[in-house]
């Protein structure tokens, strides 16, 4: 059964509650869905502490960078999943941005 969810792109928020914080996308989702898009915001996470660590680095282009090509990767998922669950007005605003052709 779906339900409807929030989510803030920003900070990785999924909320059930439209009032309790600022939200980008309305989604109808199942708590498989759900608990997918979670891990994708959690691999982006993780990913966002190694660059974290790797910026002082000042030799690595980011162009050439695994970490940041990880992250990339994981974001355009994250924006596929709310392109294909999200309301009519998240769909038009994400195929506005031009990143899933």
């Amino acid at each position: 059964m779906k339900k409807t969810y929030y989510i803030y792109l920003a900070n990785g928020q999924i909320s059930q509650d439209r009032e309790s914080s600022p939200w980008n996308f309305k989604i109808e989702a199942t708590d498989e869905e759900v608990t997918r898009l979670r891990e994708y915001f959690d691999q982006n996470y993780s990913t966002e502490i190694q660059n974290f660590y790797r910026a002082h680095v000042p030799y690595v282009q980011y162009h050439y960078d695994r970490e940041n090509d990880a992250y990339d990767e994981t974001l355009l998922k994250i924006y596929r999943m709310i392109h294909e669950l999200g309301d009519e007005e998240a769909k038009n605003h994400i195929e506005s941005m031009g990143i899933l052709e």
